[in-house]
């Protein structure tokens, strides 16, 4: 078993954090061969290899598709910030990442607290 995709001892991790880093490990692997299929597509001039590319681009995108939506349902925390932060509108950067500020004007960086 490759044992370099952890940083503790793996005789500490629990299973369930060990498909974990598995999972989030394809999902990376799923989104580099997105990015080479995309890169491909882009260098192409020949309609039929670009055709070619792009469902094989697709298929990727599906996989990863699939390991996020598992992780989804494995981190209740991943689960939140996906509800909160995708397919919205406006700008994507809308949280205020220095914080908020109390009556005093004191930052804060709502670790612990809710989201609004």
């Amino acid at each position: 078993m490759a044992t370099d995709q952890y940083h503790e001892p793996i005789e500490l991790l629990d299973e369930k954090t060990r498909d974990i880093t598995r999972v989030i490990k394809s999902v990376m692997e799923e989104f580099e061969a997105v990015d080479w299929y995309n890169q491909r597509m882009s260098a192409t001039k020949d309609k039929e290899v670009y055709e070619i590319l792009k469902h094989n681009r697709d298929e990727e995108l599906e996989h990863a598709a699939m390991g996020i939506e598992w992780l989804r349902r494995q981190l209740p925390e991943l689960d939140a910030e996906l509800r909160e932060n995708l397919f919205t509108k406006g700008p994507i950067g809308h949280h205020d990442e220095e914080g908020e500020a109390d009556e005093e004007g004191n930052k804060s960086l709502n670790i612990g607290k809710p989201k609004r």
